[in-house]
């Protein structure tokens, strides 16, 4: 899918959508590739088998489960950048 496509859904702009992009491209689990002015996104199945397997090990995920999930890593990341700091 182009990135305008996979924003469509999304009350989000266009960079922050981007920026999740980015992300999960950083992270292997999708593959960007630029086609002219376009940038089309493709999931990566065996890198998303992998995550997949990995979450399974944290029992069954809801919707609400996986934004928990996000804040606890959140503040891991600012505990340890607070930590680094002083």
């Amino acid at each position: 899918m182009s990135v305008t496509d996979v924003a469509a859904p999304f009350e989000m702009s266009l960079a922050a959508i981007s920026k999740h992009l980015a992300v999960l491209a950083g992270a292997g689990l999708i593959r960007q590739e630029r086609r002219g002015r376009i940038i089309w996104c493709k999931l990566e199945p065996e890198s998303l088998r992998s995550a997949s397997v990995w979450m399974q090990g944290f029992g069954q995920f809801d919707p609400v489960d996986l934004d928990d999930f996000e804040r606890f890593l959140q503040s891991e990341l600012d505990r340890t950048e607070t930590t680094d700091r002083g």
